[in-house]
């Protein structure tokens, strides 16, 4: 099956970017390299095309409710204009995906998903809607999404798109009419930095890339300094940090799970997981020295595996090696030495926080 295409390809193929498939989509990696790159992202601003992330909407008198019961956050009396951060679960508390929920309106709820994973949420979400009132609208195919993220991010968006968002508070959204459509704006992220998302249809979202790049006041960045940015800031990636067999709490993202929450697909495993622990955790841990540990490589106690790296890299913000892992609980406490084979060696290292560097969010 041929990878798809997201509407701005053939912009990625004439700026020369190195194109490669990720989650079924032939996607740009990097243009220049990861570190000009990821740095540009700290320190300046960055423009990504997320145009492969899937949405839908969903509306109508029980779309709260629904999107409630396949949700483990708790959505219930928010603001229009709030988004959420959380995951969907599987009855044993494993994760089907985790996402962002919109509040467009009452009743009015935009779902961002991951690339890899839309055919397989949109058939899971279907699945459970049975005794909803709601109209379902899967749109990924219309919307093409722009994040530009980075300390000056603020001001490319205002003075380079014309779009007004300084007045966006961190995890809120709201749409534009603009252009003869309405286009969704927030204020979320993926990097650790201030930054926002723009939604549009595929020609419009094609227009703004053309302004940024013209402005010369924001790098192009591939998916290559998205995960270098993420996994500083200790952000999961679904298939990495999160998995059908990886739970939100084994993740350490307990906090995105509402348990007091009347019920969610996944609450009772969850609540179980809380109460009676689990058997394995996502950690962080440091390496001495320069060595790169990469997703797969085995973490071992005194020589005997009790885990392994889920992502790893010469972190280009700090400059040290380090990793996070999914390892047996009794060695994830902070401060355990554990040790990481890498081919025939094995190198030193230590339980760390997951946060490597410090997030830059808009307060």
């Amino acid at each position: 099956m041929e990878n798809k295409r997201t509407c701005l390809y053939d912009k990625h193929v004439a700026l020369g970017a190195l194109i490669s498939p990720f989650g079924g989509f032939d996607m740009p990696i990097q243009y220049t390299s990861i570190i000009d790159e990821h740095n540009a992202v700290r320190q300046h601003c960055g423009v990504f095309d997320v145009s492969h992330m899937g949405e839908v909407r969903v509306k109508g008198p029980d779309a709260e409710r629904y999107v409630n019961h396949i949700f483990t956050n708790d959505i219930t009396g928010a603001p229009d204009g709030k988004i959420f951060y959380g995951m969907m679960c599987y009855e044993n508390g494993g994760t089907v995906d985790d996402l962002l929920v919109y509040r467009m309106g009452e009743n009015d709820f935009f779902l961002v998903i991951n690339a890899a994973n839309i055919d397989k949420d949109v058939a899971w979400m279907r699945q459970h809607l049975e005794g909803f009132d709601v109209d379902f609208d899967h749109c990924s195919d219309y919307y093409g999404q722009v994040a530009v993220q980075g300390p000056e991010s603020e001001a490319v968006v205002e003075e380079v798109l014309g779009l007004k968002c300084g007045e966006l508070t961190f995890y809120t959204c709201k749409t534009i009419d603009t252009d003869g459509e309405t286009i969704i704006i927030s204020r979320t992220g993926y990097t650790g930095e201030d930054g926002f998302e723009i939604y549009g249809s595929h020609e419009y979202i094609r227009q703004q890339w053309d302004k940024l790049m013209a402005s010369g006041r924001c790098k192009p960045c591939g998916l290559g300094c998205r995960d270098t940015l993420r996994f500083e800031v200790g952000l999961p990636l679904y298939g990495d940090e999160l998995s059908e067999e990886i739970s939100p709490v084994m993740a350490g993202l307990s906090m995105f799970c509402k348990l007091d929450k009347p019920s969610f697909i996944g609450r009772d495993a969850l609540i179980r997981q809380k109460t009676e622990g689990v058997a394995r955790r996502v950690i962080g841990i440091e390496l001495e020295g320069r060595a790169i540990p990469r997703h797969g490589y085995p973490v071992l106690y005194e020589g005997k595996p009790v885990g392994e790296v889920t992502t790893g890299y010469n972190s280009i913000s700090t400059g040290k090696s380090v990793c996070m892992a999914l390892v047996e609980t009794p060695y994830a406490k902070l401060g355990t030495p554990l040790e990481i084979q890498i081919r025939k060696k094995t190198f030193p290292g230590v339980v760390v926080k997951k946060k490597f560097y410090d997030k830059h969010y808009k307060k």
